[in-house]
């Protein structure tokens, strides 16, 4: 198995080059961010990620996890590692300091979950949902709840997770039928079952706070009609709740991960409080979801990245062939021209990725601030970052696998695990498809594309800056983010036009729509990446290879990936018919 070494060079040069951390807002008690301040956080979370995760991550995928009478055994080192991470502080880097976070921007909370989710997706994803629990109780729960669980949670002593999907009901979850009884003392009785819940039931944390939905006596149907609750495992006076996990999934990949299923109320009814408002259930619950989705994006992002790596690692150890140019010695396969280009096309998808995500946590950051502008961008990149970083991720993972060629097919060398861990991406959190179709009603139509046409007139502004770069390659980029800008806009305002008419025709063009406004978005990146370094280079500063590497890989993007765009573009406003006459 290959080592992880968290990629700090680029995540260093997107921070400071690409993104700017001086856009964000200054901390209420260590005022600006600067470098020095960044690097304190980055340089022990790399050691935390290279030296803790990534060791058991291997292992973790090999054992599994066990369930024995209700009761779930997490893999060989994985309860030692989570108590390493809870007691280094780093569960509380994004939350507010009233209840033992550490208040740091999403900005910077983003590389140190990166670099989690590369070493151990596995183990990431109790973090990960942990994480939505916070926010769901801190925006909409009482002050009662919020003094109750918070602290505890913040701090990692407890985990919580979200409990959505039904047998019955999948995505749809106006198909919700968990009940929900009101009791005198004003909790409830939760009854029903609960699918796919990840660290539903483990071991590494004193208790599990579960967010349930489930429908009150008397709800609305639909969706109208779901509330959200609070379910412990166990309560305040240390009794056990009414709930079990009475299954785990026997799954593809991230088997470090239990994915429970979750009974509730088997005997008198698990005991929950009600947060919010009754009915209002759905709401809260997007408060979990939406950042969820930026943070899936970024575990595509993470999991490519190791995947590169080990490929990497392989494409230069394994010797194979002779060169075209000298038949005399054999070669590290990296020496193959299609091998190069396979490296290039996963680096090029991943830095892409990794700074477009970057720049969301910007945005979210400048909109919990309340700037206006800034939400509405963060809502529009949302459905792009966590359908393109997860589509990139199962096609990265798939090419690391090719690199590998026979060696890649086989479990021994560890890299069909990573197209494994990767295949889950684009389904949790909303499957792809939705983001597509939330991207184009919600976020394009919704507003008439006023969300939509602010981006692209960024673009366009870019344009203007990279006609001032002096360079054969910047201005291969500069032709292809022009091009493939056209195309986009083409397509926006025919999503636009036919939105009035026929959704239909949009439903079923907008995945191609994501797909062309997702590569229009990153080849924006890989532009101000390129002019980032090349103002560099020009300046004497950083080092020479790794910014002429910038360049070369918007060049590669500019004119491998690029005209994709095109293509999707002509699929949105040509492909819809097909799709809709077809009868199966």
């Amino acid at each position: 198995m290959s080592d992880y070494h968290p990629p700090l060079s680029d995540m260093r040069f997107i921070l400071n080059h690409v993104i700017g951390l001086d856009k964000l807002p200054e901390h209420p008690d260590l005022g600006a961010l600067d470098d020095e301040m960044i690097e304190s956080v980055l340089t022990p979370a790399a050691k935390l990620a290279s030296e803790v995760l990534a060791p058991i991550n291997h292992s973790g995928d090999q054992d599994g996890t066990i369930l024995k009478d209700g009761v779930v055994t997490t893999a060989k080192g994985f309860k030692e590692a989570y108590a390493e991470y809870r007691d280094g502080g780093w569960n509380a880097v994004p939350f507010e300091g009233e209840h033992g976070g550490q208040g740091l921007p999403w900005l910077v909370a983003f590389p140190l979950q990166e670099m989690w989710q590369s070493a151990n997706m596995a183990f990431g994803l109790c973090p990960l949902l942990n994480q939505g629990a916070i926010e769901a109780i801190a925006a909409h729960g009482s002050d009662a709840q919020k003094e109750q669980y918070l602290e505890k949670l913040v701090s990692g002593e407890w985990t919580g997770t979200m409990n959505l999907t039904e047998p019955q009901a999948g995505s749809d979850l106006s198909a919700i039928r968990s009940k929900a009884e009101p009791q005198d003392d004003g909790s409830y009785k939760i009854f029903g079952q609960k699918i796919y819940i990840t660290y539903g039931e483990h071991d590494m944390a004193e208790n599990i706070i579960h967010l349930v939905l489930a429908r009150t006596p008397n709800a609305p149907e639909g969706v109208k009609g779901i509330s959200l609750f609070i379910v412990p495992k166990f309560l305040e006076d240390g009794a056990r709740n009414d709930v079990l996990c009475t299954g785990i999934e026997h799954k593809l990949g991230i088997h470090g991960s239990p994915t429970c299923t979750m009974q509730f109320g088997d005997k008198e009814g698990a005991i929950g409080y009600l947060v919010g408002q009754e009915n209002e259930g759905l709401k809260y619950m997007f408060t979990m979801m939406n950042n969820a989705r930026l943070s899936v994006g970024l575990q595509g992002v993470a999991i490519a990245e190791k995947s590169y790596q080990h490929a990497l690692a392989y494409a230069k150890e394994r010797e194979q062939g002779t060169a075209l140019t000298d038949k005399s010695k054999r070669v590290p396969i990296v020496k193959h021209a299609d091998v190069k280009r396979m490296l290039l096309s996963m680096k090029a998808n991943i830095e892409t990725m990794r700074a477009l995500t970057y720049e969301a946590a910007l945005y979210l950051d400048l909109a919990n601030q309340g700037d206006k502008e800034a939400q509405a961008r963060v809502d529009l990149l949302t459905p792009i970052v966590k359908s393109c970083g997860t589509d990139m991720a199962v096609e990265v993972t798939s090419i690391g696998v090719q690199i590998h060629g026979g060696m890649g097919f086989v479990e021994e060398t560890g890299a069909a695990q990573y197209y494994r861990d990767a295949r889950i991406l684009p389904i949790y959190e909303g499957t792809n498809g939705i983001q597509a179709m939330d991207l184009a009603f919600r976020k394009t139509l919704r507003d008439q594309g006023e969300a939509a046409k602010a981006y692209l007139s960024e673009v366009e502004a870019l344009l203007l800056d990279l006609n001032q770069v002096a360079d054969s390659k910047i201005v291969s980029v500069r032709h292809g983010l022009d091009e493939a800008l056209q195309s986009l806009s083409m397509a926006t305002s025919w999503v636009l036009g036919k939105g009035m008419a026929s959704a239909e025709d949009v439903a079923a063009s907008s995945v191609a729509y994501l797909k062309c406004f997702s590569i229009v978005a990153g080849g924006a990146m890989m532009a101000r990446s390129a002019i980032a370094a090349k103002q560099q280079l020009e300046n004497g500063e950083g080092d020479e290879s790794f910014l002429n590497e910038k360049i070369n890989t918007a060049y590669f993007y500019a004119t491998h990936i690029l005209p994709q765009a095109l293509a999707h573009a002509k699929s949105t406003t040509e492909g819809s018919r097909a799709v809709l006459e077809a009868r199966f």
